[in-house]
């Protein structure tokens, strides 16, 4: 990669972000806020917590569980940090409720194990609290209860079933606890577990939530909370002794990656499933200093953490009841996915394993640090999940270009998941997640659209390249073979794209070419299936939808579209781009509806297209000309004149130790004739 004069920084005009601090006190107070107000919404005798709402995917009983083991992991971290002083009201009441939800002839009997899949998530918290705080609860329930504790959660053990993802530690957690107090484990299955998370690691400490590339907010809720807290259980010792110091290595790279995805108002990027978790996105940073992680400083991760929940709490995720609702800031019920119920939310829960930490520990007497993002513009690979990161100080947003997350396997012919799937994801804007935004992506795709609307999907993509030169810009690439789906009706959303009738359109390959706030998009249809005809294709390239938009321009083939504080560009730089918006009416949860730029060209083979795509705060850096582009061929170089009169030479070339090689066939699969769509 090599630079052409004039290259120079992008002008900034730093935008001030409100570090403040948050005392030990003050969340210690937010914990109390949450937990009385569950109080109101707990059973008599408190083992079952049923929030308002609708009842859940899973019905009344599992989200009265749900209810009381997520608010049951805050009140254990309240009860752990203050090492039981002056906790008695909180211990008692969920003491009577751990023997009302294990008596199997209660009316608020919990549901079992071996009754729902659900009860496996829960007990796990339970699991993880009773141990946590063992000489202050366990060690006071009476030897019937404790007793009933161990038989409802023995079916963990010898129980096949659970999915090999981050659930493998859901049966880990409840064995260990077990095995401590005496009760039924196997010691196979531990192994076998842990055996099976290692097998999640990826690059630089990342991990993917199973074996398609599912990379999400779980990496650091899950897959990195839960081995080092369990390191630190008393029926993990021996197990844990020879896996500390890799899992503490893991999640220390992890964190230098993970610090660097928080806007600079703290919110965390809005992409992945059960984004209705919230704060929890703050455990992570929690988890380090737990650990004691040597790259990321005490200061930066707890100044992160406070980021994070403060962003939720200051905008309205608390209820005049100070209840969590399902939705990011206030209630949005179309983030739910079909597992959610009224109790889940409470898994943000996860997000205040600080107060864990007794007040005497170094965190909470080392200040808080600014954020990556708050510091200096960054543009930095992240090579698991296929992403750049593009950071801007001048108005605090993080951005990620996206040639590498699916939440499907190389190769699969599933739709797109909004939440994964798109070319871009922000911490100031949402993906399209009504209907259309599951069966016809448009906002930040590449898509091949015939006469019937129809968009093609891009899952099952190729990574080509991800790398960041010594002038800081960023190339990444990916080739996909576009396909239109029907998906199968009745299908139970868990995040992940839909499955269903495929037929292929042609192979895209897509490059982005990233500096500051501007991705130059290049695009080229490599083929097109038998049966596909150009002259009844459009190809359409779209932009970061924008909440609430208040107008859109468009002049000489650059359009724009503000709304929310944030402007949205897409120029036409390479062909003969035909601009328009889309609105999405309840597009999203960040406002009340969400409107797409759009670029429509011809689909011409073996020809590049190429749109300048630009998300900012405000009215975005200044502009000297318009954005100009020269590419020379996928295996060639492309100069860039950006809009502030800098100029790129960028190669465009796979990556040599990337995963290259041939164009996937597709000569077998062939697009269904007219008659056969009908």
């Amino acid at each position: 990669m090599t630079s052409g004069p004039p290259s120079d920084p992008l002008p900034t005009t730093t935008v001030p972000h409100p570090v403040g601090t948050w005392s030990r006190a003050e969340w210690l107070a937010l914990a109390d806020r949450l937990l009385d107000a569950a109080r109101p919404h707990a059973s008599p005798g408190h083992a079952l917590i049923t929030f308002p709402g609708p009842t859940g995917g899973y019905g009344r009983a599992v989200d009265g569980l749900e209810g009381f083991a997520r608010t049951f992991l805050l009140a254990g971290f309240r009860v752990a940090g203050a090492r039981g002083r002056g906790v008695d009201e909180l211990l008692d009441r969920y003491a009577a409720g751990i023997a009302a939800g294990t008596d199997p002839t209660s009316p608020e009997r919990w549901v079992r194990l071996d009754e729902h899949p659900q009860a496996k998530v829960e007990a796990a918290s339970l699991a993880l609290i009773l141990d946590l705080t063992r000489p202050w609860l366990w060690n006071r329930l009476s030897a019937p209860v404790q007793e009933r504790v161990v038989q409802y959660l023995a079916p963990a053990v010898g129980d096949p079933t659970y999915p090999r993802i981050n659930w493998v530690w859901f049966r880990l957690l409840v064995q260990t606890f077990l095995r401590s107090v005496g009760g039924p484990h196997s010691l196979d299955e531990m192994t076998e577990d842990l055996a099976t998370h290692d097998t999640f690691l990826r690059p630089d400490g990342w991990m993917s939530d199973g074996p398609e590339r599912a990379y999400d907010h779980y990496v650091g809720w899950a897959l990195h909370l839960y081995p080092t807290l369990w390191a630190r259980m008393a029926g993990a010792e021996d197990l844990a002794a020879g896996r500390r110091d890799a899992d503490r290595a893991h999640l220390d790279r992890f964190l230098r990656d993970a610090v660097a995805l928080v806007g600079a108002d703290g919110s965390p990027l809005i992409q992945g499933r059960s984004l209705i978790y919230r704060f929890a996105a703050a455990a992570p940073f929690w988890v380090g200093a737990v650990a004691g992680v040597p790259s990321v400083s005490l200061g930066q991760l707890r100044g992160a953490a406070t980021r994070t929940v403060r962003h939720f709490v200051s905008r309205g995720a608390l209820d005049a009841d100070d209840l969590l609702t399902i939705g990011w800031h206030g209630p949005w019920p179309g983030l739910a996915q079909d597992y959610s119920g009224s109790g889940s939310p409470y898994w943000a829960s996860k997000g205040l394993l600080g107060i864990a930490l007794p007040e005497d520990h170094p965190v909470w007497h080392t200040p808080e640090q600014p954020l990556p993002v708050e510091e200096q513009d960054v543009v930095r690979a992240v090579r698991a999940p296929g992403w750049l990161i593009s950071a801007t100080r001048s108005d605090g947003i993080v951005r990620v270009v996206n040639h590498g997350t699916d939440h499907a396997h190389e190769g699969a012919d599933v739709g797109d998941s909004p939440l994964y799937t798109r070319l871009g994801y922000s911490t100031a804007t949402s993906p399209v997640l009504d209907e259309c935004g599951w069966s016809t992506p448009l906002d930040q795709s590449v898509t091949l659209v015939d006469g019937a609307g129809r968009a093609t999907h891009r899952a099952g993509m190729r990574l080509l390249a991800l790398r960041v030169g010594d002038d800081g810009i960023g190339v990444a690439g990916s080739r996909t073979l576009a396909h239109w789906l029907e998906p199968d009706p009745g299908q139970r959303d868990h995040g992940g794209g839909r499955a269903g009738r495929s037929w292929p359109a042609g192979h895209l390959t897509v490059y982005s070419v990233v500096r500051g706030p501007w991705e130059l998009r290049l695009a080229r249809v490599e083929d097109l299936a038998e049966n596909v005809d150009a002259a009844g294709l459009r190809l359409v390239v779209g932009g970061w939808a924008v909440p609430d938009a208040g107008a859109s321009t468009v002049h000489d083939g650059r359009l724009r579209v503000t709304g929310a504080g944030l402007s949205s560009r897409l120029d036409s730089v390479l062909g003969a781009g035909s601009p328009g918006t889309t609105t999405i009416p309840a597009g999203g949860p960040l406002g009340r509806s969400l409107t797409v730029p759009w670029l429509a060209y011809p689909a011409r083979t073996g020809t590049w297209t190429a749109a300048l795509v630009e998300l900012s705060g405000g009215a975005g850096p200044p502009r000297r000309q318009a954005c100009r582009a020269a590419p020379d061929g996928i295996g060639g170089q492309v100069t860039v004149d950006w809009p502030d009169g800098s100029t790129t030479t960028i190669r465009l070339d796979p990556d040599p130790t990337g995963p290259t090689g041939p164009v996937p066939a597709w000569a077998r699969l062939r697009a269904p004739d007219r008659n056969e769509m009908e």
